[in-house]
């Protein structure tokens, strides 16, 4: 029997992996072999490492990254420690195939680790842009260390090929998120009221600002400069999600904390909703503000406006209910303008999701059972002539 070890390391990326892992599970000619990492195991970040339990998912093997300083000299500890632990991890389980999604510095320990020991790795969401971070740059490396690659559009799969990957090997799949649109029972407006305790307001806004890894010491002005426009906006209610563990993410969180505390009663900050939850009140809101990436590749589903803030996503295929601004004052400003516009919100309506309609897990499933993974072990550069 095939064993594929699927890797997760954060909330969004488990929430994007969930139907992947599912199905394998549930497949009864492949093994599902997990590990579990990174923020998962922190209490600052909801210790979601629980919920992935209480789904029901088997985790063959865990371990602390201790990511309790968000310094270039903390992270890159950290890093040190996942590569020791992924080390352990797939010595112990020798699955046939790793299967990583994404772009954080975790990945490219896990990616590290399972290049010296031989082992094929399937990357999901790869090809990609965001010109802010240095996700970047993790991005297209774990993509030339990987020998199965599964893109969300057209236009990243050929970036995959681009960077000298073999065409029979990268496929497009579509979003990932997606599938959970599509197959996710969501709460209603008031079962939300009910089951986070708070109260929907004539406008409603969900926010997660990240920090700009390639340029963190602008992040807290950047930060500082949303939330003055966000303080003016009556009649609404704001609800904000944690930053990622990023460089700089604790100064991030320490001002949020401080501005839901003075403005409590249409503030809310969640450690962490979970993917039904999170997409059940992405569903109920008028925009998402910020600049993670859900507001690029979910939003657009739901046919609700996103206000894209700075240059961490710079870069990414985007639909037309995007609206992209500068991390000041001034043009936050203009973009809530522009998205309270009659014209804009008439347009929402026919507002097309570039990275498709779901159905990416079992796209994925389908190679990952009848590929040869012997043959992924060798990797020819593949020159465009």
């Amino acid at each position: 029997m095939r064993k594929i070890c699927v890797i997760t390391t954060s909330r969004a990326e488990y929430g994007l992996l969930f139907w992947l892992m599912k199905g394998i599970k549930e497949d009864p000619d492949i093994q599902l072999q997990l590990i579990v990492t990174g923020t998962h195991l922190s209490p600052e970040f909801g210790s979601t490492i629980d919920r992935i339990r209480e789904d029901g998912f088997h985790i063959d093997r865990s371990f602390d990254l201790r990511m309790h300083n968000d310094s270039p000299t903390g992270i890159s500890h950290s890093l040190a420690i996942a590569i020791d632990g992924f080390a352990t991890a797939l010595a112990t389980l020798k699955p046939d195939i790793i299967v990583l999604l994404g772009d954080r510095f975790e990945i490219l320990g896990a990616a590290t680790t399972a290049l010296i020991a031989n082992i094929p790795i399937a990357h999901i969401h790869g090809g990609e842009l965001t010109l802010g971070a240095i996700d970047d740059s993790i991005r297209h490396s774990v993509t030339k260390i990987s020998a199965l690659h599964f893109a969300a559009t057209d236009e990243y799969r050929q970036r995959i090929i681009q960077l000298g990957e073999d065409p029979k090997r990268v496929f497009n799949v579509g979003g990932m998120g997606l599938d959970n649109i599509r197959k996710l029972k969501f709460f209603t407006k008031k079962e939300l009221e009910a089951d986070l305790n708070i109260k929907f307001q004539k406008k409603n806004l969900l926010i997660t600002f990240h920090p700009e890894t390639l340029e963190p010491e602008n992040s807290d002005h950047h930060f500082n400069e949303l939330l003055a426009v966000l303080e003016e906006e009556k009649e609404t209610l704001l609800i904000f999600t944690l930053p990622n563990a990023d460089v700089g993410n604790q100064s991030l969180l320490s001002i949020l904390e401080k501005f839901v505390g003075k403005h409590h009663d249409n503030s809310v900050l969640f450690k962490s909703l979970g993917q039904v939850r999170y997409l059940s009140v992405m569903k109920q809101v008028d925009a998402v503000v910020g600049n993670s990436s859900s507001g690029i590749i979910e939003a657009p589903s739901f046919r609700i406006a996103t206000i894209n803030i700075g240059n961490r996503q710079k870069g990414r295929i985007r639909a037309k209910s995007i609206v992209d601004c500068e991390p000041n004052r001034e043009s936050i400003k203009m973009a809530f303008v522009n998205l309270n516009s009659g014209a804009f919100k008439e347009s929402l309506r026919h507002i097309k999701n570039p990275y498709g309609n779901g159905g990416a897990a079992d796209k994925v499933i389908r190679q990952l059972k009848t590929c040869n993974f012997v043959d992924l072990r060798y990797k020819k550069f593949h020159d465009i002539k």
